[in-house]
């Protein structure tokens, strides 16, 4: 093994919290590693993006390449999310909030998306190295080292002075640390591919929002649409397994989950109508157990980014927002540490990065339990109070100011219980 090599910040992974997180510190004039195992452009799921992080973006000066880039990658423009349950319909435009802010963002798909941050924080002075594999960490010492293998099958030594980990599902400090936390969320499934959408001028469908649609038969599951800028778009179905099983699902071959993807399809109407012309032509996958949590996010001398520290669920998109926000709150305390000065990294980055996780959190189990959907169907719901969830929706977990935010879970409660009194009374 060749003498140690030497950098101010390592990062692994080079998704959006690892590219936004080197921008941020070339910003400061720092030297950034980034360790990334696969080459970019590469497939992921997550394309809706929420306007919350438009702010983010700019804050990392990533904004202008995606603005630049937005039409030739087809990026779908995007002001707020459509909803669908049986005969029900909601819609909430993301410019009417109650949050300061952004209110629109786009639909993306995520290799060209990625790969655009990834290109802008190499084009700011970082180094990427893609096609490294991390095999060790050791953060005993007072700066980290990481043992790396290229695809020569060759092996180094990294030291930097603070480690980041961005490596979202591959969770390489949780694994290697032993920092896993199980999740109290049950063992979901998602089932998804993206497709050539066929829809046509139908009223059912506005391509300028997510169109989530609740399973009429078993409403903790749902599906995505999301579309893209040329007649394509994102689908999937996130459930239970007990859900799947009953569609007779037996293991994870292509031809499997195709069919059973169109099965699942087919068991909802008003879906099925806006997707009748679609075709499915691009591989069918599937994650299964993606929700995880961790001991602690962050210690003297390494920190854990997006996916890699928390990942709740797919149903509000608020998988990129929360990593371009942990990117946000961790890099002003890193410089610190560079600086030579202490920081309390509990009170500092996990308090307030969990804060709006908490919020996240609140409305995805009052979703799956069925309270949030009735909130959201919800015929009977005040303009202000509109607002206040639409800014939620939109991303504004961290804005405080929003009388939601406090208590998020008893109020979404209460919330559903007026609505669902109201729909009573108008029955």
């Amino acid at each position: 093994m060749s003498t140690m090599q030497q950098t101010d910040v390592l990062i692994i992974g080079a998704g959006p919290s690892g590219s936004s997180a080197a921008a941020l510190l070339r910003q400061k004039g720092y030297q950034v590693t980034v360790i990334e195992r696969q080459h970019f452009p590469r497939f992921s799921i997550g394309e809706s993006l929420l306007p919350q992080s438009m702010v983010f973006l700019e804050e990392a000066g990533l904004l202008d390449t995606v603005r630049a880039h937005a039409a030739e990658y087809a990026f779908q423009f995007k002001n707020g999310a459509a909803f669908l349950r049986g005969p029900q319909r909601s819609f909430y435009d993301f410019t009417e909030k109650f949050s300061a802010g952004p209110g629109t963002t786009w639909q993306v798909r995520r290799a060209q998306f990625d790969h655009l941050l990834a290109q802008e924080a190499q084009n700011k002075g970082a180094e990427i190295r893609f096609g490294h594999e991390v095999t060790a960490v050791d953060v005993e010492p007072e700066y980290p080292i990481l043992t790396v293998k290229n695809e020569q099958g060759e092996s180094y030594q990294i030291q930097g002075k603070f480690l980041l980990d961005a490596s979202g599902f591959g969770r390489i400090l949780p694994k290697f640390l032993d920092l896993e936390s199980p999740s109290d969320f049950p063992v979901r499934r998602a089932v998804f591919t993206h497709i050539e959408d066929g829809i046509l001028d139908d009223p059912e469908f506005d391509r300028e929002k997510i169109l989530i649609t609740v399973h009429d038969k078993d409403h903790r599951a749902w599906y995505w649409l999301i579309p893209f800028a040329d007649g394509r778009s994102s689908f999937g179905v996130v459930a239970e397994q007990d859900f799947f099983e009953k569609y007779g699902f037996e293991d994870s071959s292509e031809q499997d989950l195709k069919n059973l993807l169109k099965g699942i399809l087919a068991d909802d109407e008003s879906l099925s109508h806006v997707l009748r012309n679609a075709k499915f032509d691009t591989p069918v996958r599937t994650l299964v157990g993606y929700s995880a949590n961790v001991k602690h996010l962050a210690e003297r001398n390494y920190a854990l980014l997006g996916n890699a520290g928390e990942f709740l669920d797919p149903v509000f998109s608020s998988g990129v927002t929360i990593a371009l926000k942990s990117s946000s709150l961790a890099i002003p305390l890193v410089d610190k540490v560079l600086q030579g000065q202490s920081v309390d990294w509990m009170q500092e980055y996990e308090q307030p990065l969990r804060q709006g996780i908490k919020v996240f959190r609140a409305y995805v189990e009052a979703w799956y339990s069925g309270e949030f959907q009735d909130v959201v169907f919800s015929t009977r719901q005040e303009e202000k109070i509109r607002r206040m969830i639409s800014s939620l929706l939109a991303g504004y977990a961290w804005d405080s100011h929003n009388p939601i935010h406090k208590n998020a879970k008893q109020r979404l409660n209460t919330l559903a219980e007026y609505c669902r009194e109201a729909q009573l009374q108008e029955s």
